[in-house]
Order: C-alpha cells, then structure tokens, then sequence
C-alpha cells in the first residue's frame, strides 16, 4: 500500500524544539515526510535550541529577518510556501507545528482541497486553530499528568465540552442496549474535530473511557472495546420498568 505523502513545515518561533522528536514519530504513523521546512530568524539567539534539531532531523531552515519590531515574515513565509505546496505538490497531508492562532485560514484552505491537516503545538494555542485541524497533538504535557487520580477524575468530568462530545459520539454509533463499538466512537469524534486523548494524559481513547466513572466499558469478543453511557442506560432501565 503506498504511503501518504506529508509536507511538514515549522514555525520555529512559536514552537518548542525539545519534543520535536514527537512529532515526527506521530507523522511516521502516516507515511512519509518529503518536504521538511522550519522559518525564523536563525541570527535570533531565542531559535538557539532548534540548531541540532534542525541538523538532526534534515529540515532545511528558512530565513526570515524581523522587518519591523515586535513583527517577523516568518508566517507569511511559511503559508506562501504551502500554498505552493497546495498547488505544485502531490502531497496528502500538511504538518503544521506552530501554537499560532494565525495559521488557521491555512488548515481551512487545506482542507478545503482534501488534504488531512496534523497541527502540534503547545497547551497556549488557541482553540481555533486546534479545533480547525484534522488532527492536533500538544507537546507539552497535560496538566492533570500530574495531579491525584481522583483530581484528574474531578478535572475530566468537570470539562463539560469534552463529555458532552464522548456522550454525542457513543450516542450516535450505540446500538439499542446502549453500547457502542469504540472503533466507531473515536471515527465519530474525529470527524467533528481534532481530538487526541493523549491530549488528556491518556495513551488510548479505551483508557480515557474507563478513568470516567459516566461510561462503562467492557471488551467484547473481537478484542476489541464497547462502551456505554451509564446515564443513558439507568434511563433505558427506568422506562423498561
């Protein structure tokens, strides 16, 4: 099967080089990585830290001077070369690494020509820009890493956005006992939005099921797992009664 063609490119004054390992075994996970590019102003001793990075990984440095202060071009370097990219490249997935709201026209207008967009960044991106790609994986770990089991619970079950959608998503694939495939219910999630349960100090989408007391999970007999919304099903119990 032919591997997915990736176009990887850096905002390197906006992205930390010490987990840039991450990245690259996250995109190795897809396919390829043709195009390797980082913008900034390499004279800037802040960009000291991505020299061996940069040598290391064979990403080729875009120089980009500040022209005016408290400005830099290194953002409009780097959308015109994956515009260019769009249109000259027969490439399947962008990799952004940048925590820049400003790239977020960028991943709309990929997607927009079919092409998967991976974001990495740190916890202060802004929302639109994690929420705009098709993916998006911090670089940073999770606050809740480190807090108490019974913290993290209390801080999971209190990010309402994040239950509202596992409940939507195990809803809309569940079948009329009230479990659902997980396979489905992650394929549900991805397609409203860019989540990663790493994101949440979990390895796997199962892991962040079972530490959430509102849902059941259980494997069924294809190895796999099922999951249910405990509320739902003491509703189903109560109307059967």
């Amino acid at each position: 099967m032919d591997k997915h063609r990736i176009a990887l490119f850096i905002d390197a004054d906006n992205a930390p080089a010490a987990r840039f390992d991450l990245v690259l075994q996250e995109l190795a996970k897809y396919g390829v990585v043709n195009i390797r590019k980082a913008y900034g102003n390499w004279k800037s001793p802040n960009l000291k830290s991505w020299e061996d990075v940069l040598h290391e990984y064979a990403i080729q440095p875009i120089q980009q001077f500040d022209l005016t202060k408290g400005k830099n071009a290194t953002d409009m370097a780097l959308v015109i070369d994956a515009m260019d990219v769009l249109y000259t490249r027969n490439v399947d997935i962008i990799a952004l690494v940048s925590s820049d709201c400003d790239f977020t026209p960028l991943v709309t207008r990929a997607l927009a020509d079919g092409k998967e967009v991976m974001g990495f960044g740190e916890r202060k991106t802004p929302g639109a820009f994690v929420n705009s790609c098709s993916r998006f994986l911090y670089l940073d770990q999770p606050e809740t890493a480190a807090l108490p089991e019974q913290k993290q619970l209390k801080n999971l079950k209190s990010d309402t956005r994040l239950i509202s959608l596992l409940r939507q998503a195990v809803d809309a694939v569940a079948d009329e006992d009230g479990w659902a495939k997980l396979g489905p219910v992650g394929a549900h999630i991805s397609n409203q939005t860019s989540f990663d349960s790493r994101n949440y100090g979990f390895k796997k989408l199962s892991d962040l099921f079972a530490a959430i007391d509102l849902f059941e999970i259980k494997k069924d007999n294809n190895f796999g797992h099922l999951v249910r919304d405990r509320k739902r099903a003491k509703q189903a119990v109560s109307s059967a009664d």
